[in-house]
């Protein structure tokens, strides 16, 4: 059974990295449905994130088909070691984020250190590499995953030069990383997580983020927040991690809302 649908937002907000063809043979996973729920609790945009082919393909059709949607595309860090083809793999993806210009995005990219082991991360940094490449000539907004790996995610992004517009998604890191990120231009998007007992270091990286760097997602289906850690994640949650936000912060939450709303669209290149 789906979580009870929370109080709506006063104001409305993007979720800027979802996963909705990652389907449980739930009804609420059927892209229209989760917009709809999403829409009547105030979160009326959604950002569209393929992390292999098969996922990049099917959310470049989701977002020419449906308003509330836009797209990105990638390869993920744990997708791109066991590609037998990494050249024409990137090819696709290239050709995926100039189809539509409801693309908005290059990502999820980055590093995980937690799932890849020693032996494959030559190859995840080469394609986060590449991916840097073309989010930069393509004018596109770089959505980085990061996991376990801080130091060497900014190692290639310093190596790299970061494209004039990227988000940490999920961002995992404490006040200290944060202003590293912060330093060299990131939007710091937060996700349920924020909401778990255990994640004070990520409240203080939180509360110390300029209002203009931050955004909010769910990387739904996963990262459910409290009170429902451990069921599945959907848009029409957000307005719970939005009030943790806004409780964290200390701002009034409709005007947490509107900053979001705005940096949302500054950050994926306008509004759709």
């Amino acid at each position: 059974m789906r979580p009870p649908a929370p109080e709506p937002l006063p104001y409305p907000v993007v979720d800027n990295h979802c996963h909705l063809d990652i389907a449980d043979g739930d009804r609420w996973f059927r892209a229209e449905d989760a917009i709809e729920a999403a829409r009547a609790v105030g979160v009326t945009r959604i950002v569209q994130i393929g992390c292999d082919l098969p996922s990049a393909r099917w959310a470049v059709e989701a977002a020419a088909t449906y308003d509330a949607l836009v797209a990105g595309v990638a390869l993920h860090p744990n997708e791109a070691p066991r590609l037998p083809d990494l050249d024409a793999a990137m090819a696709e993806i290239e050709r995926l984020a100039g189809a539509h210009a409801k693309v908005r995005a290059v990502g999820e990219t980055g590093l995980d250190h937690f799932r890849t082991g020693e032996e494959g991360r030559v190859v995840q940094v080469e394609a986060f590499r590449r991916h840097i490449d073309l989010a930069k000539r393509l004018d596109k907004t770089l959505v980085i995953h990061d996991r376990d790996a801080h130091d060497a995610v900014l190692d290639v992004l310093d190596a790299e030069g970061a494209p004039e517009r990227w988000v940490m998604h999920c961002f995992s890191g404490d006040a200290g990383f944060a202003r590293r990120c912060l330093d060299r231009g990131a939007y710091l998007s937060f996700a349920g997580t924020v909401t778990f007992k255990n994640a004070r270091p990520l409240r203080e990286a939180l509360a110390i983020a300029p209002a203009d760097r931050v955004l909010v997602e769910t990387d739904a289906p996963y990262l459910t927040p409290t009170p429902y850690r451990g069921r599945a994640n959907a848009s029409y949650l957000v307005p719970l991690t939005m009030r943790t936000m806004a409780e964290v912060r200390d701002e009034d939450l409709g005007e947490l809302c509107a900053t979001v709303e705005a940096n949302t669209e500054t950050a994926f290149g306008g509004s759709w």
